[in-house]
């Protein structure tokens, strides 16, 4: 989670929302990663968890993810809830609930959907104060200095 944590830190000084994804190889070493670049990029799918997803899958040689760990900084939504399945991680660890479009439990359960065919190991709250800080501080501070369009 630490290593998540610094890369949404890393999108602090942008317009992008702060959040940071890992993807951990069977033993534990990082085979992806990534922050969101939705605004930077101008692309409706560069979450964290799809550029990590994506960069596992070009590491590994293969869209199966099998036996790995997605780490995010805050809760997946349903696209990258659904990725995660689809790519047949093994785990998903994610810090902050999201109230809002979280799809690991707090809107959606996809990841726990039983009509699914792959369903991975959710754990949740990992690091959640430091997590959930950064983004409130995020979100405080563009309602104070709105971006300029």
């Amino acid at each position: 989670m630490r290593r998540a944590v610094r890369l949404a830190m890393e999108a602090l000084d942008t317009d992008d929302v702060p959040v940071g994804a890992v993807v951990l190889d069977p033993g534990g070493a990082e085979v992806g990663a990534g922050c969101n670049t939705r605004e930077a990029a101008g692309d409706p799918t560069g979450h964290a968890e799809m550029m990590a997803l994506r960069a596992a899958a070009a590491a590994r040689g293969s869209w199966r993810l099998e036996g790995c760990t997605l780490v995010v900084t805050l809760e997946p939504c349903i696209m990258c809830a659904g990725a995660a399945g689809l790519a047949r991680v093994a785990r998903v660890v994610y810090g902050a609930a999201d109230p809002k479009a979280g799809a690991a439990g707090s809107v959606w359960d996809l990841l726990r959907d039983r009509r699914l065919n792959h369903r991975p190991e959710v754990i949740g709250g990992v690091a959640a104060d430091e997590t959930g800080e950064l983004l409130r501080a995020f979100f405080a501070r563009r309602r104070v200095d709105p971006p300029v369009r």
